[in-house]
């Protein structure tokens, strides 16, 4: 049995695999960059090393480092979680090399699977049926363009070297094919470190459907089930389920089959995925790729099977025979999985950065999360935090489960989806269980709305805890009754209610809130719903208006006030001053702001370029997502702001184009 683990991951991954860990007495090492030097999965595990800047390229992504890591540390085996370096067959072939155990296939395997285009041509010798396209890329984008007219439109551009949506574009018709190319290829060779690029068919009415398959060293191959994961955003997952759900058992027992007979044709060994896609209009399916590693959404398969595949992975590693056979694996009941992501839903899906001033999970469900309090969530990595699963007897009993853990947990100081999530699960499509990959576009054709109150209401609530936490504070470090009212303006004689004009900002627009004092109750002036009454939960302030049923939490750190309702999530800042009229102006047609926090990938413009309205002038990346920022309209550039590898804030002014006279 292997002793001691390096993970060449982080953040939730390394603390799922040093659970199963601690339990088997196995020690484990992490590697951490200097962005997760604080991170909860460094100081969970036996042991560190410190790898590198916070950049993937110059820390994660780095084998020489990792391996140096492992012998330093004495560990005997790698496991690389999922990401970064886990379908690198020279990582494996690395580890081989050092003497290590790589926990996972063989260095051969990652390379034929992780290539989409050899993927497909093993799938088609074994007799899987694959989506008809183009996988001859020689390099020349006139080669794809031509191709692409031949499979006909509309169709999908995908990265031959890698998954989770990176590289992937849809192309409608011939005249953006170009275009999408070239932001496919640069994605790709970012993420992956090849712009290979095939094309395939676009199957508008389809099902994302995989299979867990489980292989070890004696030959032996068993399928665990399979999983739906057909909700998806960007093409990337944010819910899966396993079993899937109104799946015919015909079609069921061909990807099962299908995924066996694959791992057997291809001698895999350890856990792997084999992924299809599910043509709802004819009934056919098609193999899409294998993942030669653990899934993210491996815990719903946990849920129904009773395993802890990680465990499977160390002992199929370590040279056991698989503990069972096909016949003996059973599902129990259903589970659902939510993937909880920095992110702003109702504004494309932009990733959001910062710090977590209050995270509490909820109880008596799983919880697989990277943060805790006063975690920092940076623009290098991944905007995934957590992962919320629920399992339940029936699928229904599994989704309600899911709901009412989505709605306990607590999460604030950044944006997220959780508010987002919960809208999917309630939603008809979901609820029923007849999800597409085209759900949330079919959900919301206008895009997600964020739940929000009236804007004063809003305000008044933000000015309301702002100034019972200054009081709190106050109080405790100077109990007298005249230095806790310091700042605030007296109505009348002395003993009357005093009042706080408080100038609050949300979403860009600033008022003033005027918030009348009277002992610990706290009435927003002009508001019908009465005084406000707040007390202190450790961290969490707890507020609820006297004698109604609407109530909510919220967090005030400095200036900055986050507020929940329900539903309703949103921050506020308490502003000294209003901003000046060349702050507002900054966010004029003529000024090219950040529209997210990232780091600037490319320039491509300089002062005095003429250009076109659409045209892309900065690239920005973040949490390894590519956002091309265009001009809105025909000009010239006057100044550039910003250089290629600097990190940037939202909002931050990034290109200035010269003024239009006109003419």
């Amino acid at each position: 049995m292997i002793r001691s683990i390096l993970i060449a991951n982080r953040g939730e991954i390394a603390r799922r695999i040093i659970r199963t860990c601690r339990r088997l007495g196995i020690r484990t090492i992490a590697v951490f960059s200097d962005a997760d030097r604080h991170a909860p999965f460094v100081r969970e595990a036996d042991g560190s090393v410190h790898i590198g800047p916070a950049p993937a390229r110059d820390s994660y992504l780095r084998i020489d480092k990792i391996i140096e890591a492992a012998l330093q540390s004495r560990a005997d085996a790698i496991h690389p979680g999922y990401g970064f370096l886990s379908e690198n067959s020279g990582f494996a072939s690395a580890c081989e090399e050092a003497g290590l155990v790589f926990i996972g296939p063989p260095a051969d395997v990652i390379a034929a699977m992780g290539s989409k285009i050899e993927a497909k041509r093993l799938a088609r010798r074994a007799d899987v049926p694959t989506i008809p396209g183009f996988d001859g890329d020689d390099g020349r984008d006139s080669t794809l363009i031509a191709a692409g007219k031949e499979v006909g439109f509309p169709l999908l551009i995908k990265a031959s070297a890698g998954g989770g949506g990176k590289g992937m574009r849809i192309v409608e018709d011939a005249d953006t094919m170009a275009r999408d190319i070239e932001a496919a290829r640069r994605e790709a060779l970012a993420a992956f470190g090849s712009d290979r690029l095939l094309l395939e068919r676009l199957i508008r009415d389809a099902r994302h459907v995989e299979v867990q398959v489980a292989a070890d060293h004696h030959g032996n191959v068993v399928h665990l089930f399979e999983r739906d994961c057909s909700v998806q955003r960007n093409n990337q997952k944010i819910l899966e389920e396993a079993p899937a759900p109104n799946l015919a058992d015909d079609i069921r027992a061909r990807l099962l089959a299908d995924s066996v007979r694959l791992a057997k044709a291809i001698g895999y060994c350890n856990l792997g995925t084999m992924e299809f896609l599910l043509d709802g209009a004819t009934g056919e399916h098609f193999f899409l790729e294998m993942n030669t590693r653990l899934q993210v959404e491996h815990p719903v398969t946990e849920m129904i099977t009773g395993l802890d595949l990680v465990e499977l992975q160390i002992r199929i590693a370590s040279g056991e025979m698989l503990p069972f056979r096909q016949a003996d694996l059973r599902i129990n009941g259903h589970a659902i999985e939510a993937r909880l992501t920095a992110e702003r839903p109702e504004a494309g899906y932009l990733p959001a950065t910062g710090r977590i001033i209050a995270w509490r999970e909820p109880s008596a469900i799983r919880i697989d999360s990277a943060v805790e309090t006063r975690s920092e969530v940076t623009v290098h990595y991944d905007s995934m935090i957590a992962k919320v699963i629920a399992h339940g007897r029936t699928r229904d009993e599994a989704r309600h489960g899911l709901l009412s853990a989505l709605d306990e947990m607590v999460v604030l100081g950044i944006a997220t989806n959780r508010a987002f999530l919960e809208s999917i699960v309630d939603d008809e499509p979901f609820a029923s269980g007849r999800s597409r990959t085209r759900s949330l576009a079919d959900c919301f054709p206008g895009g997600w709305t964020r739940p929000s109150l009236p804007p004063k209401r809003a305000e008044d609530i933000a000015a309301a805890l702002w100034c019972w936490t200054e009081l709190e504070q106050r109080t405790s470090t100077t109990p007298t009754p005249w230095s806790s009212l310091h700042g605030f303006r007296l109505l009348g004689s002395a003993g009357r209610p005093a009042v706080r004009e408080v100038p609050v900002e949300i979403e860009g627009e600033q008022r003033a809130a005027q918030i009348t004092i009277s002992g610990d109750a706290l009435t927003p002036v002009a508001d019908e719903a009465g005084p406000i009454r707040i007390r202190r939960e450790e961290n969490l302030l707890r507020f609820a208006w006297e004698g109604g049923a609407e109530q909510g939490i919220a967090v005030v750190d400095g200036n900055q006030v986050w507020v929940r309702i329900g539903a309703v999530e949103y921050s506020a800042a308490i502003r000294n001053h209003t901003r000046s009229r060349s702050e507002t102006a900054a966010g004029g047609s003529d000024a090219i702001l950040a529209p997210m926090p990232g780091i600037v990938a490319e320039v491509k413009v300089r002062p005095g370029q003429p250009i076109r309205a659409g045209e892309v002038l900065i690239v920005l990346e973040s949490m390894k997502l590519f956002l091309p920022v265009t001009a809105p309209r025909d000009g010239e550039i006057a100044t550039v702001h910003t250089a290629s590898g600097q990190t940037v804030p939202a909002g931050m002014l990034l290109v200035a184009l010269a003024p239009d006279t006109g003419e």
